[in-house]
C-alpha cells in the first residue's frame, strides 16, 4: 500500500435519515481512487412536500461523475430503500451489480421494468465466498432481517477490513432466511476489523430484540378464535411473516388468498430462489369470493396506509370482488413507519365504521422489528471488536447515540451524515472532506433534480392557485381587445367572476401602460404578474402563480 493511497467512506444517502441508502467506498490515490457502491434505494414522497413525485432517491452525481472508476455495485438486500433505485440509476453508473439469489430476482424485476439488461446482475453465494473487483474483495455475510437473504458485507482492502452490516437483527430463529450465528461474526472479527459501518435504526430500544418465532403462538391463537373472514397486512417483503400468517390460517381450516402485486412478487421470488418452503396452497384472488367467509384468510398489501394498495381498497369498499363486513377481522402485523400515521389511521377508522374488528400492534403480540436493538448493537461491537464504528441507517440523533454506545467500549466512533468523507486509512477514522449531496425524483418516466423547481412550482400552485393570462398586441404595441384570464385552484366561487375581475384590472393597467412597457415582452410580463397578484391579494387573499402568453401581430 502506497503512503498516498487512501481508503474512504462516503454516504450519499441513508446516513442522517432512514431510507434511500447509497454508500461509496474508495481506495487508491486521491483523484484516482477506485470505487464500489453499496445499495441504491428509494424513499417515498408525500403530498405536502413532494406532490406528484413517484419515488425519491439519493442523487448519484458524485459517483456518476466517476463512473469510469466504479468497479461494481453491491446490493445488501431486496428492501425498496436499498434496491428500489437500481433500475433508474444504472444507466448513469454502468457497473456490474452483485447480490445474493433472492435479491437478484427482485433487482432483476427492477431492471426489466426499466428496460435494462438483466445480464448486469451477478448472483454471489454467501460468505466465505467472495468476489474481487479492483482493490476490493467483497463477501456477502448472511444476517437476519425482515426479508430473506439479507447480508452484511465483508470488504477487504489493502488498508484493512471493513464490515458493512446492512440492515440486520440478532435472530437465532428467523423462520425464513439466515439465523444469527455469533461464531461467524467472532471469526470475522478475529482477523481484525478496521471499521464497522453499522445499522443504527433501533439504537434507542433498550431491550434485546425479539425473534420472529416468538410471535407465532399469538398469531395461531388469533386465527383459531377469529370469526368471519380474516385479513392481515404486513410488509410485503417480510416473507417469514407471510408464511407464519398463512400457515396459522391454513392450520385453522382457512383457505389462503393474496391481494396485491408486491406480495405476489415477493412470494413468487421466494419460491423461485428456494428460500420459501412449506407455504400453504394459495387460491386465485378472483376465486376467493367462492370460499365461505368463515373459511377465508386474505394477505393484503398496504400496511403503511398506501391509498392504492389492497388494504385501503378493502377498507374503502371492495377489492377484486372481496369486501369486509361486520364481524370480520383485520390484523395489522406491522409497525407504522413514522410519517404514515395518517394513512393508517384512515384505514383503521374506515374498517371500524364497517363493523370490522381491527387489531393493531399496540400490544406487541403480532410484530417484531427487523433491526438490532441497543443491546444487540453492543453485542456486535463485542464480537467484531472494530477499531472504529461509523453509524449509518439512522437520523442524526441515531448516529450520535450509536457513537456514544461505541464509546462505552472505548471504540472510536465518527458521526458521518450524508456528504461526509471519512478517511479509514489509518488506525483512527477521521473526517477529511464534505461533498454536496441531494435528492433525485422519479416524476412519471423522468428523473428530475430536487432543485429543478418543478415540485416547488406544484406546491406554489397548490397553495396559491394559478392564473393563465393571454394578451394580444398590434405591431405598434397597442393592445387588441382586453386580456383573457383563466384561473385554476383559486378559492370557491364563480370562476368566471374572478376571471372577469382580473381581466378588468388588466385592461385598466394595459390602458395606462407606457409605450416602452408595451413594446417589451419582459416589462409587459412583469406588469401583468404584478397586476394579477395585487388584485388577487386584494379581492380573494391569494397571490396566484401567473403564466403569461404574449401574442404580437406584425403588419403585412
Amino acid at each position: 500500500m502506497s503512503s498516498k493511497d487512501k481508503l474512504t467512506y462516503l454516504a450519499l444517502g441513508g446516513a442522517g435519515e432512514i431510507g434511500m441508502n447509497m454508500y461509496v467506498y474508495g481506495y487508491g490515490p486521491v483523484g484516482k481512487q477506485r470505487f464500489i457502491l453499496v445499495d441504491a434505494g428509494v424513499t417515498f414522497p408525500d403530498m405536502e412536500s413532494t406532490p406528484g413525485v413517484d419515488l425519491i432517491m439519493a442523487d448519484p452525481a458524485f459517483i456518476a461523475e466517476r463512473a469510469d472508476r466504479l468497479e461494481a455495485i453491491f446490493i445488501t438486500h431486496a428492501h425498496e430503500d436499498h434496491v428500489g433505485a437500481i433500475g433508474h440509476l444504472l444507466p448513469q453508473l454502468q457497473a456490474p451489480v452483485y447480490c445474493r439469489a433472492f435479491t437478484g430476482l427482485i433487482a432483476g424485476n427492477k431492471l426489466d421494468r426499466a428496460g435494462q439488461d438483466l445480464n448486469q446482475i451477478h448472483v454471489v453465494g454467501a460468505w466465505p465466498e467472495t468476489v474481487t473487483v479492483g482493490p476490493f474483495e467483497v463477501g456477502f455475510l448472511p444476517v437476519s432481517h425482515s426479508i430473506p437473504e439479507a447480508s452484511g458485507l465483508v470488504i477487504d482492502t489493502p488498508a484493512g477490513r471493513i464490515v458493512h452490516t446492512g440492515d440486520f437483527k440478532l435472530d437465532p430463529s428467523p423462520l425464513v432466511g439466515d439465523p444469527y450465528e455469533p461464531a461467524v461474526l467472532e471469526k470475522i472479527g478475529a482477523a481484525g476489523v478496521k471499521a464497522l459501518v453499522c445499522d443504527s435504526t433501533n439504537v434507542f430500544s433498550p431491550h434485546p430484540g425479539r425473534s420472529e418465532a416468538e410471535i407465532r403462538p399469538a398469531i395461531e391463537a388469533l386465527m383459531k378464535e377469529a370469526k368471519g373472514m380474516v385479513v392481515a397486512t404486513t410488509f410485503a417483503s417480510n416473507i417469514a411473516r407471510l408464511k407464519t400468517l398463512a400457515q396459522a390460517a391454513h392450520a385453522s381450516g382457512r383457505t389462503v388468498a393474496v391481494l396485491g402485486r408486491a406480495m405476489n412478487t415477493m412470494i413468487q421470488a421466494g419460491f423461485s430462489s428456494g428460500v420459501l418452503k412449506d407455504f400453504p396452497p394459495i387460491v386465485d384472488a378472483r376465486d376467493a369470493d367462492e370460499v365461505p367467509r368463515a373459511q377465508l384468510f386474505v394477505l393484503a398489501t398496504g400496511s403503511q396506509g398506501e391509498r392504492r394498495a389492497a388494504s385501503a381498497q378493502l377498507a374503502g369498499g371492495s377489492y377484486m370482488g372481496l369486501s369486509l363486513k361486520e364481524g370480520d377481522t383485520f390484523l395489522f402485523s406491522s409497525k407504522t413507519i413514522p410519517g404514515n400515521e395518517v394513512g393508517v389511521a384512515r384505514i383503521l377508522n374506515q374498517l371500524s365504521e364497517a363493523g370490522v374488528d381491527v387489531i393493531d400492534d399496540s400490544s406487541g403480540l403480532y410484530h417484531v422489528s427487523g433491526h438490532a436493538n441497543r443491546p444487540d448493537l453492543a453485542k456486535v461491537h463485542e464480537l467484531l471488536k472494530p477499531a472504529n464504528v461509523i453509524p449509518m441507517h439512522g437520523e442524526h440523533r441515531h448516529l450520535r447515540a450509536h457513537v456514544a454506545l461505541a464509546a462505552e467500549r472505548q471504540i472510536h466512533g465518527v458521526i458521518a451524515p450524508n456528504g461526509t468523507v471519512v478517511d479509514l486509512t489509518g488506525d483512527t477514522a477521521a473526517i477529511i472532506d464534505h461533498v454536496e449531496t441531494g435528492r433525485v425524483y422519479l416524476d412519471g418516466a423522468q428523473l428530475i433534480g430536487a432543485m429543478d423547481g418543478i415540485v416547488r412550482d406544484r406546491i406554489r400552485m397548490a397553495t396559491r392557485g394559478h392564473a393563465i393570462v393571454s394578451v394580444m398586441l398590434e405591431a405598434d404595441g397597442s393592445p387588441i381587445g382586453g386580456a383573457w384570464v383563466e384561473t385554476l385552484g383559486l378559492p370557491d366561487g364563480d370562476r368566471e367572476e374572478i376571471g372577469a375581475l382580473l381581466e378588468r384590472a388588466l385592461e385598466d393597467a394595459l390602458g395606462k401602460a407606457a409605450s416602452r412597457v408595451l413594446d417589451s415582452d419582459e416589462a409587459l410580463e412583469k406588469l401583468i404578474v404584478k397586476t394579477v397578484q395585487s388584485e388577487g391579494q386584494n379581492r380573494i387573499g391569494k397571490k396566484p402563480l401567473v403564466t403569461v402568453m404574449i401574442n404580437r401581430f406584425d403588419e403585412e
